[in-house]
């Protein structure tokens, strides 16, 4: 085996040299401040174990994915798998459930890892702190390690931040919120980072082995000191077999970090349409390191269209604001999820409401909580065990509602829903009966290219008006344009939306936005353009995003 230089030996700035005989991680990126504390020779080694073992099999995944879009494209529904039958039909089993520190999640605070953030979500008093290293991260890479340093800091205690005004930022809570990690999906890969296969061909590494194995490898042994553990969100999933490769992850890090089989457990979302299908199946292939499923309900509404953007009017969805969790398909997907979790023992965790409030605006902070306040209380009145939040301001709301259903129990295990009977026609029925606006329209462009400026400037959560935009949300906007012109929908008013009428709104758009030094609106808007105006439908705009702008 190939190492690494020692960490004495590593330059201030620049690559990591290393040598060109595989297999290694080789450090493209630039070596910051503190970075060598992240970047060690031994969490390489590690890295480097990672993907010389689960690479290959990680490309297979995904040459899975693009199969099975081509044949829903093509007109094949998804349904539940035959050759599985026998998982859902069998009643014995279960999963692993709640690991230490993860009994009771009634409010989860979502929330990127740079230090200011991390310490807020710390402070909040929240149940469990989401942090997230995938969609609401731009993934520069001063982003992905400077967010492993303030994990590593925050879990040892020693986490501070000042921001340039002089303000210090410290975790003052008594009791902070057990932390689960996000790292980013099976899709997405680090080209700061590469890998050198035995053959000694070089390829960007996997952003989420990457996100994962730094994460693991520095913490989970203080992680259990504390009486907690490494816990993780896992994203994107779309079968039980790409779960099935989380899970050999799972076991092979534990057996060469000297963890006993089951350390490590994960919450799977639930956001993709071939996921829903396969809930019990990606329960079972993780039953030993599985906690629960959560229901991702931005990426899940993006994935409808995604697969079914070319099959005709019949599944066109209206403005965005009108795709609520109370539409058929939505309900369907959630009392399914509660339904299969409970039968197998895993916690249910409902979806972020994207109403945020505003703290110089008491009426807009109304009208957000009076909203949060109805999606929070339709969840537990459905039976999740627990929901997410955005802001801290809106952890009280949600707690409250899960206050008067939960009371002094951590979750409603207890409610199996046997009343539920879902279908697969229940989970395809997109019908929503209502029209495509020309203000839907203008909000799409609007909030995607707000967004990508954002995104482009290193910032992948954002508030834009009295919403949490974040690269899922960002997708609908920009796949619904897409569809809306390949479908040849017109809005209520009879005008046909074309290119051209999508290329007049950016104008106005671009000419109303207030310009500032270091703004990215306009490759914002080229970036758009190409992932909602162009023929090729781009499966994330992440993808093209990352490859072109990103450091």
């Amino acid at each position: 085996m190939n190492t690494l230089l020692d960490t004495r030996t590593l330059p201030t700035t620049g690559a990591i040299p290393t040598t060109t005989a595989g297999p290694a991680i080789e450090v493209a990126g630039p070596i910051l401040g503190r970075y060598d504390e992240i970047l060690t020779p031994a969490a390489l080694t590690f890295l480097t174990e990672l993907h010389q073992r689960f690479a290959g099999i990680r490309h297979d995944r995904l040459a899975d994915r693009m199969r099975r879009r081509f044949e829903i494209g093509n007109g094949r529904d998804p349904k539940f798998r035959d050759d599985t039958a026998h998982i859902r039909s069998d009643a014995a089993w279960r999963v692993a459930g709640a690991g230490p520190g993860l009994e009771d999640r009634r409010v989860e605070i979502t929330g990127p890892t740079d230090p200011k953030m991390t310490i807020n979500a710390l402070n909040s008093g929240a149940k469990v702190w989401l942090a997230d290293q995938e969609d609401a991260t731009s993934p520069t890479w001063r982003n992905v390690i400077d967010g492993q340093l303030s994990l590593r800091d925050a879990i040892r205690g020693d986490l501070t931040f000042t921001n340039d005004a002089g303000k210090e930022y410290r975790v003052t809570a008594s009791e902070t919120p057990t932390i689960v990690m996000r790292p980013r999906g099976w899709h997405l890969v680090e080209k700061h980072l590469r890998f050198i296969d035995r053959t000694g061909a070089a390829m960007a590494s996997s952003g989420s082995l990457v996100d994962y194995g730094l994460y693991l490898f520095h913490n989970a042994q203080a992680l259990i000191d504390s009486g907690r553990g490494p816990y993780f969100y896992l994203a994107k999933l779309e079968s039980s077999e790409e779960a099935k490769l989380w899970d050999d992850v799972f076991t092979f890090s534990e057996e060469y970090l000297g963890l006993p089989h089951g350390t490590i457990r994960a919450t799977v979302l639930i956001e993709t349409l071939p996921a829903a299908f396969e809930m019990d199946e990606i329960l079972y292939v993780l039953r030993d390191h599985c906690a629960g499923l959560n229901a991702g309900r931005w990426d899940y509404i993006f994935s409808i269209i995604k697969n079914y953007r070319g099959r005709g009017a019949r599944f066109v969805l209206p403005d965005r604001s009108e795709v609520t969790m109370t539409v058929p398909f939505m309900r369907a997907y959630t009392e399914l999820l509660v339904q299969t979790c409970h039968k197998r023992g895993a916690h249910a965790i409902g979806g972020m409401s994207a109403f945020i409030p505003n703290r110089r605006d008491p009426e807009a902070t109304a009208r957000a909580i009076e909203k949060v306040s109805a999606d929070k209380r339709r969840e537990a009145g459905d039976g999740f065990d627990g929901t997410w939040v955005a802001h801290p301001d809106l952890i009280d709301t949600a707690r409250a509602e899960f206050d008067r259903v939960l009371g002094e129990r951590p979750n409603q295990l207890h409610r199996l829903r046997e009343d539920v009977r879902v279908t697969p026609a229940q989970l395809l029925d997109v019908h929503i009966g209502r029209a495509v606006t020309d203000a839907g329209l203008r909000d799409n462009v609007s909030i995607a290219v707000r967004y990508l400026d954002s995104w482009l400037r290193g910032i992948g959560a954002a508030a834009i008006d009295g919403l949490m935009e974040d690269a899922a949300t960002a997708e609908i906007s920009r796949s619904q344009v897409w569809q809306w012109i390949h479908q040849d929908v017109a809005t209520d008013d009879g005008w046909p939306i074309t290119r051209e009428r999508v290329e007049g709104v950016l104008g106005e758009l671009l000419a109303s936005l207030p310009r500032f030094d270091g703004d990215r609106f306009d490759d914002a808007a080229d970036l758009f353009r190409e992932v909602a105006l162009e023929d090729e439908f781009p499966t994330f705009l992440t993808i093209p995003a990352y490859a072109r702008y990103l450091d």
